[in-house]
């Protein structure tokens, strides 16, 4: 009986997706005898179908495309050359004449020919724009002489293009509008015009960037307008101007800074999706590093006098937009590009504010910072990027100082400072391994005894170092640490040979009588100090040779 009922249940399965079935080949309007299995097609064939098609796309498409754009280039020359004999506004309205007929013919080819519409309408865009241009340039006598009248024309140009890229949905046809936005700023010839209309343009990117999704347009947009300002400070030789810096006006540099702002902030609005996307990246590096190596240039070649209040506008600036990022993101990457151009600008108005080699301390201390908001951005690379440029400094410091001051010694307590900033943190900054720390800890081993050698008298340099071994031994019972123990016990393993082969030779008497006797009692203390260490870890069953307040403590690391 259940037999039954199941055979009944599988047959009306199958009655239903034959209905089905049959349906789908009523609505094709085909029969069963016309969708037969077919047996495969013979390889030999592939060859010639694939030739015809590759003779189709180049004779229908690419032909189509050069085609206009050898039509526009003529276009173009022909609205260029003189005519002295006919008025002067004539040709540009020829030129609008066939622009609108170009649009207009893409409008009504835009279904039978989808191929070649939107090329059709990106020509009549640029062929307006030179139309338009034509008014003021190319002629002996120009029908119109106005500057402003002919940006303005030029702006509505660019808006007609912006409309049809809109209507369109089409890219394409966008980049060319903002190219052409580009080029009115520069053939405006003024500063404020130009800055203005860069300003805006960015605006107009990063809402197009972010209404159609379009990831990529940020960097694109960032990239042009600040190569645009690029061309201005330059003396715009697009206009046919000697190549020359411009020392004026000063307020341009902070329109590289709205520039840049504008980018991030409409990089924010994104559509978050688990991960950083390259084009994210991409966008930081063209956005801000672009932005901040054409804000460097411009303030240290025309406006030096206003270097420290500049760079520390850029450095807020940036380094607020690593902390936007980081808080609605938690980004990676983005966060430490604009971090560590936050940082380079700040070390910059240091630069600038002091002279050498007192800065050094402050970049120093600037490290400090740096390792604090690593912390807090939870960054790894800015932590190891850091590290790096303090290596660098030191080094420079080095090169730079013409003798080793008390400067140096700096570097030491920085590193040591650092190490205690990332200990304490280090599950905040998820690191797996010690190598950050021992980094900075080595660092801080070297440097410290290398800058009491070249700073304190020579008879106190064997004392400055056991001094410096004796903190090691007090930061190791007070964190319960191995390693500052191991930087101790290092120290006065290099006081030693110091004490026989400088010390004995080249010291008075007296300091010599002080140094041994000093040394001799500090060794035989720690001597005493590791036996009744020793003693106290025998009389503890299980403990073996390891001491408790020296065990692994993952605090002390």
């Amino acid at each position: 009986m259940d037999e039954s009922a199941d055979q009944d249940v599988v047959l009306a399965s199958l009655r239903r997706l034959e209905a089905r079935i049959a349906a789908i080949e009523s609505h094709l309007g085909v029969t069963p005898d016309e969708i037969a299995l077919k047996p495969p097609a013979d390889t030999t064939a592939s060859a010639p179908e694939n030739e015809e098609a590759i003779e189709m796309r180049i004779g229908e498409n690419w032909f189509a495309k050069m085609g206009i754009l050898v039509l526009i280039l003529g276009l173009v020359f022909l609205l260029t050359f003189p005519y002295r004999n006919l008025p002067p506004a004539l040709p540009s309205l020829a030129g609008f004449v066939l622009a609108a007929g170009l649009v207009i013919l893409a409008t009504r080819w835009q279904q039978s020919h989808a191929y070649i519409s939107g090329y059709l309408e990106g020509g009549g865009i640029a062929l307006l724009f030179f139309a338009t241009l034509r008014l003021s340039f190319f002629a002996d006598e120009p029908a119109l002489t106005e500057p402003l009248i002919l940006t303005a024309l030029l702006a509505c140009a660019v808006g007609i293009g912006f409309f049809l890229a809109t209507r369109a949905s089409s890219p394409p046809l966008f980049v060319l509008s903002l190219l052409l936005g580009c080029l009115a700023c520069l053939i405006s010839n003024s500063p404020m015009i130009l800055f203005i209309g860069l300003a805006l343009l960015t605006l107009v990117g990063v809402n197009y960037a972010v209404r159609y999704r379009w990831q990529w347009l940020f960097a694109l947009t960032a990239g042009l307008v600040l190569f645009t300002h690029f061309l201005w400070f330059l003396n715009n030789p697009v206009l046919g101007n000697k190549l020359e810096l411009v020392a004026a006006p000063y307020v341009n540099i902070f329109f590289v800074i709205v520039y840049v702002c504008i980018i991030a902030a409409g990089s924010l609005w994104r559509a978050r999706d688990g991960e950083e996307a390259a084009s994210a990246l991409t966008t930081a590096f063209v956005n801000g590093g672009g932005g901040y190596a054409l804000f460097l240039l411009l303030t240290i070649t025309n406006f030096r006098d206003h270097l420290v209040a500049s760079h520390l506008l850029a450095s807020a600036a940036l380094l607020g937009i690593a902390i936007v990022f980081w808080i609605r993101y938690r980004s990676v990457y983005s966060t430490f590009v604009y971090a560590m151009l936050g940082y380079a600008a700040l070390s910059v108005a240091i630069i600038a504010e002091f002279a050498s080699p007192e800065y050094f301390i402050w970049l120093a201390l600037q490290s400090l910072l740096v390792v604090s908001t690593a912390v807090w951005f939870r960054s790894r690379l800015i932590v190891v990027g850091n590290f790096v440029i303090f290596l660098g400094l030191f080094f420079a410091f080095l090169f730079v100082a013409k003798q080793i001051s008390l400067i140096s010694i700096c570097f030491g307590i920085v590193a040591l400072v650092s190490t205690r900033i990332l200990n304490w943190q280090k599950d905040r900054l998820t690191l797996k391994t010690e190598h950050m720390r021992n980094a900075y800890l080595g660092t801080a081993f070297f440097m410290i005894p290398y800058a009491l050698y070249h700073t304190v008298p020579p008879g106190f340099v064997s004392i400055s170092w056991l001094v410096v071994a004796l903190f090691y031994y007090l930061m190791s019972r007070t964190l319960k640490s191995r390693k500052y123990r191991w930087m101790g016990l290092l120290t006065l393993a290099i006081t030693i040979p110091y004490a026989f082969l400088v010390d004995m030779t080249r010291l008075d008497p007296a300091f010599r009588i002080i140094s041994f006797i000093i040394l001799g009692t500090v060794l035989l203390a720690v001597s005493i100090s590791y036996s009744k260490r020793r003693a106290a870890a025998s009389r503890q069953p299980g403990e073996g040779h390891a001491p408790a307040e020296h065990a692994d403590n993952p605090a002390s690391r």
